[in-house]
């Protein structure tokens, strides 16, 4: 295998491993945070690429001399919107199944599969798919034999800032303190005054909001769908509990491991005998390692 391969072998599964990093590192928060295991995490990426979808419109109708840079206004709107969707969603929906993880698991994709049939009534069987800037067309070639999709570079420049902004968040801010206090010891962070059913509604909104950046970044490198969730909600699990639940750093160092197998084993075998690999060894690790790969000693 000549070294230009190689080069765009481990591109792409940088570029993969960003798409499953703002997926996972959501439902990381909320599964590290509250126990929920939240099916309907999916649709909430499905949420934030239709409202980009929207907003791609909306410059095209009104705004097309900004077409350019629509993006820079969808992704905070496809933030907010599944932001505010997410926040409603734990106070009206979620929080009544809090310490009932079996009936969470089934009211959540029973969730799914509603906002799926909403998507499909309000935008359409089709699937529908957004103009990329032309900053955004074409490669970047460092080399005669490498190139690297610009979409995808800003794709991980993005994630980047994401991952950043997250850590900063949760380590650099008060709030994220009363965060860190909840997920360690809930009820001694009651005692202490912190208001946790607070904390649980905007940490869910957040890990609604990321969703929502992912479904985002989705519409620059495919079509929307009102299935289009499910393509990565599997994967993101997979990635959190790889990487052991409570553990940002080990959700990060998980997605990359597992987009970095998977895409190289889809060079070396087919598409579907990958993701069987893939699983196998997740299980294979998980059995010796029920806590995950990367968990902290501390936490366990």
């Amino acid at each position: 295998m000549s070294l230009d391969i190689a080069a765009m072998q481990v591109f792409n599964g940088v570029s993969l491993f960003t798409i499953l990093l703002l997926m996972a590192i959501g439902l990381a928060i909320v599964f590290g945070l509250m126990g929920v295991i939240n099916m309907a995490h999916g649709e909430l990426m499905a949420l934030g690429a239709y409202m980009t979808y929207l907003a791609a419109k909306f410059f095209e109708a009104y705004l097309p001399n900004w077409m350019d840079v629509y993006l820079f206004a969808a992704i905070p709107f496809a933030f907010a919107v599944t932001f505010a969707f997410g926040y409603l969603l734990e106070r009206g929906f979620i929080r009544f199944f809090y310490n009932r993880p079996l009936d969470t698991l089934l009211a959540t994709w029973g969730l799914s599969l509603i906002l799926q049939q909403a998507y499909r009534s309000i935008f359409g069987a089709q699937e529908v798919s957004v103009p990329l800037a032309s900053w955004l067309a074409g490669a970047w070639e460092p080399t005669a034999g490498i190139q690297l999709p610009l979409n995808r570079i800003f794709i991980i420049g993005l994630t980047a800032l994401v991952a950043i902004g997250v850590y900063a968040l949760l380590y650099h801010t008060r709030w994220g303190l009363k965060v860190r206090a909840v997920m360690q010891n809930r009820a001694i962070a009651g005692a202490s005054g912190i208001d946790t059913d607070r904390v649980d509604a905007l940490t869910f909104a957040l890990g609604s909001g990321l969703a929502g950046i992912a479904g985002c970044v989705f519409t620059m490198i495919g079509s929307t769908n009102p299935g289009t969730g499910q393509l990565y909600i599997v994967d993101s699990f997979i990635v959190v509990v790889f990487g052991g639940v409570q553990s940002l750093l080990g959700t990060v160092l998980s997605g990359f491991v597992i987009a970095q197998s998977q895409t190289w084993l889809e060079y070396l075998i087919s598409g579907s005998m990958a993701r069987a690999t893939i699983l196998l060894l997740v299980i294979a690790v998980l059995y010796f390692r029920p806590n995950g790969l990367f968990t902290m000693r501390s936490r366990s």
